[in-house]
Formats: structure tokens, sequence, C-alpha cells
């Protein structure tokens, strides 16, 4: 069973692997979004029940070693998909795979037919926020204490897929 990475030192980007998301990972699923997201992570039946959506919901889970470091899941569902979650470990924040992580959501949801994939992010999520702007979102608008607790607002952006829709 996979664990999550909780060790300090920087993982290097060439040792992580992106691989479809088994059940086994469920565990350290929860582990890794408890610590990334302590007021909204997902639960382990969360994660079974997103699992379960399959094949319209899509989720990766990238590995070093036997350690969970990240994970991504999209919805691609007509026109329009959407960043379902998205996380990477500490030790391997800095090294590229949200970007990579990123990289592979917009593929899937290029493949599928969408037209445009739409997310959420914490405005207090700086790192994030600018990880999607970089790669061409952009913010349609802001949902007023939308994270719970503590009443964080949230981002809701927008990239479109399509060559006729960025032309």
């Amino acid at each position: 069973m996979s664990t999550a990475a909780s060790t300090p030192a920087k993982t290097p980007q060439a040792s992580i692997r992106l691989r479809p998301v088994e059940w086994p990972d469920i565990d350290a699923l929860t582990a890794l979004d408890s610590e990334l997201f302590p007021d909204d992570a997902w639960s382990a039946q969360s994660w079974w029940a997103e699992l379960a959506g399959r094949p319209r919901r899509r989720y990766i889970v990238a590995t070093a070693g036997d350690a969970v470091v990240g994970y991504a899941g999209v919805d691609c569902t007509g026109q329009t998909a959407d960043v379902m979650t998205v996380g990477v470990a500490p030790a391997a924040q800095g090294s590229g795979l949200g970007r990579r992580l990123l990289d592979w959501m917009i593929r899937e949801a290029a493949d599928s037919g969408a037209e445009a994939l739409l997310l959420e992010v914490r405005a207090d999520n700086e790192r994030a926020r600018n990880l999607y702007l970089r790669a061409g979102f952009e913010q349609l608008q802001t949902r007023r204490g939308y994270y719970q607790p503590g009443g964080v607002d949230a981002h809701v952006m927008r990239l479109l897929l399509t060559e006729e829709a960025t032309s």
C-alpha cells in the first residue's frame, strides 16, 4: 500500500511517476489531502465515491518510490470539464509537479472533447493561483466565504481549450 510522503527533503521531478489512482491508494490520498487541506480534506469515503465515478471522473497519482507525493482529478463531462482536486506534498512542491499534474488534467479535458476547464481555488492559495494564471486560466468570479470553516473566498477560473474558443 502506498504512503503519503512526509519527509522534508525535496523530491526531484525525475523520480516522480504518474499513474492512474488505484483503490489501495485511498489511505495515502486521504492522509496527504488532510495534510494539505486540513479544513476541507476529502475523507476515505469521498475518495471511494470519486473513484466509483470513473471513467467520467479521471484520477492520477504521483509517486516517488512507494510514497504518494501528489494527485489530481478531473471530471470530463460535456463541453466543460471540472478540476475536482489537485495536491502536491510539501516535499515535492517547487519541483514542477503541480504544473505536470495540471498539464495532465488539461490534456484529459481536451481529449474528452471539452471546450473549457473550470476550477475553484482558495483566494489565500497564492502559489496555486499563480500556477493557473501562468497556464492561461482567467478568473471569472469570486465566491465569497466559499471554503468553510474559515470563510475563505474561492476564485472560479477557466481555461479555454478549443482552438475556436481561444482564437
